[in-house]
């Protein structure tokens, strides 16, 4: 199963501005700039966070975005299924008629389980418990050495 770069770009987006909101609004040139993205990517994720309920934004030259909700009440599964509009990670259901066998396919029963697994498992996180462990992180480790590569 792979993650689209919708779910791991607004992941990373939403945990840079969870980090950084407490000074006020945060623009998306800083973000894009701090996580190394394009801003043109960034300003589609935004929108789509916005009306998913994620974001908030303030206008005017100091403005920027805020998150919309506690860190701890934004679950990681509820995001990845809002950004992948729900479908499912095997990619077959009966909304989708991606393969003549939907109906009598011996092994759609292990795939939708593993997806629903997936899923709970994503829920047990929450951008707060991203955010507790970003001491965690190589780059925040003392006397780290950068990977060779």
């Amino acid at each position: 199963m792979k993650f689209t770069t919708r779910s791991r770009y607004a992941t990373r987006m939403l945990l840079d501005i969870a980090m950084n909101e407490e000074d006020g609004p945060v623009s998306i040139k800083d973000v894009a700039m701090r996580q190394e993205m394009s801003i043109k990517y960034l300003e589609k994720l935004m929108r789509d966070l916005k009306k998913e309920g994620y974001l908030t934004s303030t206008l005017g030259a100091k403005g920027g975005y805020h998150l919309a909700r506690n860190p701890s009440r934004i679950r990681l599964g509820e995001l990845v299924q809002a950004l992948e509009k729900t479908e499912p990670c095997y990619g077959c259901d009966e909304n989708h008629s991606c393969c003549p066998r939907i109906h009598v396919c011996l092994t759609r029963t292990m795939w939708e389980e593993a997806s629903k697994a997936m899923y709970q498992k994503l829920n047990q996180f929450s951008l707060a418990d991203l955010i507790r462990d970003t001491s965690l992180c190589p780059k925040n480790q003392p006397d780290s050495v950068p990977p060779r590569i």
